[in-house]
């Protein structure tokens, strides 16, 4: 498709008594995407941990987050049936699984199609308090997914500061780049923010990052979140002029919408002001042949 449009939300989580609550959210905000025609709707990291506030937030975090876990299915048969529905693809943001073999906890993240399809993929990258405290695993595979719309990847969160994932991604030929995020303050959001910029500018690739806003005291790591959804793009005459085609207002239950022109995007990268992307390719030899000069 030479245009998409595209939406990324600002997750408003909040305490849920039943899951149908929780569902009653998440289908509203998929059916308000739908009225805005949206090819590709994003959800968050963690939006799930909602959920959490169905148990007892005073047990141990390890044991709240096994009972997320089992939620999973549950999920997946939601926006599995929302995707197909509405006819939208649906980044699901991201909820723990546990692997049945070794009965290890990741971080996943489901990307469904509107065909009832879906594909996986997990967090690379723990941040502390998921390995520490969550005890959550890393994921040892970058996908990216061919679609109808064009070949997108996942990288969530904390992955996104690693610049060797996109770039991958980019080279095999995705042109949209999702980063689902969960950040609990500014300084750490601004962490995740200047790299997305980054992998945009670097890669010349979309790159859609939406957030958890509100807060969840109850809920260790989650209990405050600090979110601000954008859609950016690379640095060139054919795109934003700021590099961001748009953005919400911080901190509040929204969602940004925006069209990624995918044929400008193809040809910035063939007779773009700079070709980043073409030319990074002379700039890995070059690091493979690092010196140490020693003065």
């Amino acid at each position: 498709m030479a245009r998409i449009r595209v939406a990324a939300l600002q997750y408003y989580i909040r305490p849920v008594e039943r899951f149908e609550q929780f569902a009653d959210q998440v289908e509203a905000l998929v059916w308000t995407a739908k009225d805005y025609k949206a090819d590709l709707l994003v959800f968050p990291e963690y939006f799930s941990t909602q959920l959490l506030t169905l148990g007892n937030t005073r047990r141990p975090i390890q044991e709240q987050i096994q009972d997320l876990a089992d939620q999973a299915p549950a999920i997946d048969a939601l926006l599995t049936d929302l995707a197909t529905r509405s006819g939208m693809y649906i980044i699901g943001g991201t909820a723990p699984v546990v692997d049945d073999d070794r009965g290890r906890v990741y971080n996943q993240c489901s990307v469904f199609g509107p065909g009832g399809d879906a594909g996986r993929q997990r967090k690379l990258h723990m941040t502390r308090f998921e390995s520490e405290e969550w005890m959550i695993s890393s994921g040892t595979r970058l996908r990216v997914f061919d679609t109808a719309i064009g070949r997108i990847a996942v990288n969530i969160c904390y992955d996104v500061e690693f610049p060797e994932l996109a770039r991958a991604a980019a080279r095999a030929g995705a042109t949209v780049l999702v980063v689902p995020t969960c950040t609990d303050d500014r300084i750490s959001y601004l962490r995740v923010r200047y790299c997305a910029q980054a992998r945009a500018i670097e890669n010349q690739i979309y790159v859609v990052q939406a957030c958890t806003v509100g807060s969840l005291p109850m809920v260790p790591a989650v209990s405050l979140n600090w979110g601000q959804a954008a859609i950016i793009t690379p640095s060139d005459f054919a795109f934003a002029r700021d590099g961001f085609l748009a953005e919400g207002v911080p901190n509040q239950e929204s969602m940004v919408v925006g069209d990624l022109d995918i044929a400008a995007l193809l040809e910035s990268r063939l007779s773009g002001t700079v070709l980043p992307l073409r030319d990074s390719q002379s700039s890995s030899e070059v690091a493979a042949n690092l010196e140490m000069v020693n003065l």
